[in-house]
């Protein structure tokens, strides 16, 4: 579709530390899509903020000697630097303590309030009597009532996973002063969320949420919508609520207006139609990226809010999932994490950017960042593929040819090829499904790398007569390399300026119509990305080391170790078990035991180590069926990373059975 208005939102990173790699999953998506929509050539903005208020903020400017405004604004300096090393090119970042926003909260309140969606009552609360201030469940912590365990907040148990009350924890203290919270009375303003119980049914089915998300807002909204609490008592770091004074908008309440509020910045910077985007009958597109964990808020509460407001809602509402470190959980509150910063000072950004492209797709699943398989992913990919392609043909191109270009485009049909992968990799990028982005790519990489190994330059250039046909083959080689950075470009958009400065050549729009550049100058070639430096890693965990959570001490299970006593449906459910064709079988040269498959799963080829060489030789296995486990983590041995596992039966030696649909073994599974 052509000439599309786009307004893309990311969630707001909370004023109160610094932006980890947990938080870049979502903005280097973001981000991503963005650019692949301006790339294409259509009318995107992409808007942000610092979300800046609540007690948090309060509290810890308090404890710095600082006001909140200087805390926050010392925060959105470092959080902006973030993102901007990190490529993050935000038409607009803002804050939500603004005028923009106080403004836009104040008019959803009160078209709210006068269209009888908001009520008050009075609540008992836990109270802070030395602080002399009410206080949140995160700042009540106790022994949980139901496991016991020492140190948990006031509204859930990290231990056993319990949900409860703050005044069920027993021996409950304030966070903040360490003293026994008592109960105290005040006035709070509801919005009745229960009021768009209907139009949130429909809404939640109509196609704007993944189809997990839409299906567990439905047991919610089975349950039954609850008011949700819309305000805060003073002290508070917020806005005041217009007819209520003493009373502060919740932090939740003015967080979401805050897109409006970064967007309607922006409108006045560049002139730009506030109404275009926002108005009830807007026919532009409006698209929130967030974490799993907050779309209670963006799906329910905002749509509402937007609803009763009279002013447009959400084209879509694009949920991913959390980030783990080698399989090991990120959790901010208690502080194991990656900063952004900590990785920028030992690391390219691109290399994290491209390996999250290799991992998302469009659904909520978690991801992990295996150190291993990253540097294996970067240098392989990038480096060994891509560059290379630059690196092996720009060397003849300016010593035997002055820098020239051939005139004649020696192989079309391969470039044609190249052309026509268009269609689908755009599809991929518009469905978030950069993951198959990244492998329709790489592909093509071979396909690039293979030509030129045919060929090979450095043998025709020892030849005599063989000028003609070594130009024709390395003009053809930065040809394939142009338009792979042209589809990379929304990923790598350092790579691809560089890249476009060696091509000598503009900013690269879409891909399709690209006519192969000849008889034309390019420059000087200069390493575009080098290999990841294994001791950078090692800094990095090393200079993480107090916010890592430590794993020596959990035990382990063994990878083939027979685990005894039962499993519930819910683990076996957890496996992806997959019908695989075998393409190709080798063998592993120092090992006695191993194969090393490489086997179709349906939507990608994967590499896989397997201990049947005593029972099968290659030649047996290629092209047969097998089932696999597609989702069991990368594991790194010293021949490779293999990428599954491939299921077999027997005793060992040479009666050992591949779990096959070829020999009526597996019943009942298909080809994905």
């Amino acid at each position: 579709m052509l000439n599309r208005k786009l307004l893309v939102t990311s969630a707001l990173p909370y004023a109160n530390g610094p932006i980890h790699l947990g938080h870049l999953v979502e903005y280097i998506q973001t981000d991503i899509w963005v650019r692949f929509q301006k790339q294409c050539g259509h009318q995107c903005y992409y808007v942000c903020a610092d979300d800046t208020h609540g007690t948090p903020i309060m509290l810890r400017a308090n404890k710095e000697g600082i006001s909140p405004e200087e805390l926050i604004a010392k925060v959105w300096g470092q959080h902006f630097a973030d993102f901007a090393e990190f490529g993050v090119a935000f038409d607009n970042y803002h804050s939500t303590h603004s005028e923009e926003n106080r403004v836009f909260s104040s008019l959803i309140y009160t078209r709210l309030r006068d269209a009888g969606h908001i009520s008050s009552r009075t609540i008992t609360q836990a109270y802070d009597p030395v602080k002399e201030m009410f206080l949140p469940d995160r700042f009540i912590k106790g022994e949980c009532p139901k496991c016991g365990a020492k140190d948990q907040y006031g509204d859930s148990c990290e231990a056993c996973g319990a949900t409860y009350s703050p005044t069920e924890l027993k021996n409950a203290v304030s966070v903040i002063s360490g003293e026994k919270p008592i109960e105290k009375e005040s006035v709070h303003y509801f919005f009745n969320l229960a009021d768009f119980t209907d139009m949130l049914t429909k809404w939640t089915t109509a196609g704007h949420l993944q189809p997990e998300v839409s299906n567990k807002l439905a047991e919610w909204l089975d349950s039954g919508l609850q008011q949700w609490d819309i305000s805060r008592d003073a002290p508070y770091f917020g806005f005041e609520i217009p007819d209520a004074p003493g009373k502060y908008f919740y932090v939740w309440l003015d967080a979401p207006i805050g897109y409006m509020a970064s967007f309607k910045n922006l409108c006045d910077k560049q002139g730009l139609d506030f109404n275009e985007f926002w108005a009830k009958n807007s026919d532009a597109e409006l698209y929130h990226f967030i974490g799993k964990d907050i779309i209670y808020f963006h799906a329910l509460f905002w749509p509402a809010m937007l609803h009763g407001a009279h002013l447009r809602t959400p084209t879509a509402i694009f949920a991913h999932g959390f980030l783990t470190v080698n399989g090991e959980k990120m959790s901010k509150s208690r502080g194991t994490f990656i900063t952004a910063r900590t990785y920028l000072e030992h690391l390219n950004p691109e290399y994290l950017r491209y390996y999250f492209a290799a991992k998302l797709s469009a659904g909520v699943d978690d991801i992990d960042l295996n150190f291993d398989d990253f540097s294996q992913r970067v240098n392989s990919d990038l480096v060994g593929k891509v560059v290379n392609i630059a690196s092996r043909c720009s060397g003849f191109i300016a010593k035997r040819f002055a820098g020239l270009l051939s005139a004649t485009c020696s192989e079309p049909a391969l470039f044609a090829d190249f052309i026509n992968a268009n269609e689908t990799i755009a599809g991929f990028y518009e469905a978030r499904e950069f993951g198959k982005a990244m492998r329709e790519i790489m592909a093509l990489a071979d396909k690039a790398n293979q030509y030129i190994d045919e060929k090979k330059p450095w043998l025709l250039a020892k030849e005599e007569g063989k000028d003609k046909e070594l130009h024709d083959v390395c003009s053809m080689g930065i040809n394939l390399f142009r338009l792979l950075a042209v589809y990379l470009k929304p990923v790598l958009p350092v790579l691809a300026t560089e890249a476009e400065s060696f091509l000598n050549i503009g900013p690269q729009a879409w891909i399709a119509g690209i006519e192969p550049l000849l008889n034309h100058q390019i420059n000087g070639f200069k390493p575009l990305m080098t290999r990841v430096d294994a001791d950078k890693i090692t800094a990095i965990v090393e200079a993480s080391k107090e916010n890592l959570e430590k794993t020596v001490d959990k035990p382990k299970v063994k990878q083939f170790e027979l685990i005894a006593g039962t499993i519930d449906f819910d683990d076996f459910a957890k496996l992806d078990l997959r019908i695989a064709k075998i393409i190709k079988a080798d063998h592993v040269d120092g090992s006695d035991k191993l194969l090393q498959l490489t086997v179709d799963i349906g939507d990608e080829t994967r590499t896989i180590f397997s201990g049947i060489k005593s029972a099968y030789q290659p030649e047996d296995l290629e092209g047969r069926l097998t089932l696999v486990i597609a989702n069991l983590a990368p594991r790194k041995m010293r021949f490779g990373v293999s990428e599954g596992m491939v299921l077999a039966a027997g005793p060992g030696g040479q009666a050992i059975w591949l779990l096959s649909p070829d020999d009526g073994a597996v019943a009942g599974l298909r080809v994905k």
